[in-house]
């Protein structure tokens, strides 16, 4: 799986979180979560919950202070990805 493909699929897990929605569209790897999309913290839980569900993956406290803006969470789910694979 490449980066691409996660930024594609990381948008629809953000979507019911972000409440401008376009905003959404004009996504990078440097878009911060909770500054940028104005995600509230609180529900940075549960995106970590859906990228689990959606990848099949565990991640663990550490990885997941990781995941504050669109590049880490990738890195994250990539490095998830291929320990499991």
């Amino acid at each position: 799986m490449d980066r691409q493909t996660v930024l594609t699929e990381l948008k629809r897990v953000l979507a019911p979180y972000t409440e401008d929605k376009e905003k959404l569209n004009n996504i990078t790897e440097d878009t911060d979560l909770l500054r940028d999309l104005q995600i509230n913290s609180a529900n940075l839980v549960d995106i970590i919950i859906d990228a689990e569900s959606q990848y099949n993956i565990e991640i663990d406290n550490d990885s997941a202070e990781k995941m504050t803006n669109v590049g880490n969470s990738i890195d994250v789910i990539l490095s998830k990805i291929n320990q499991s694979a």
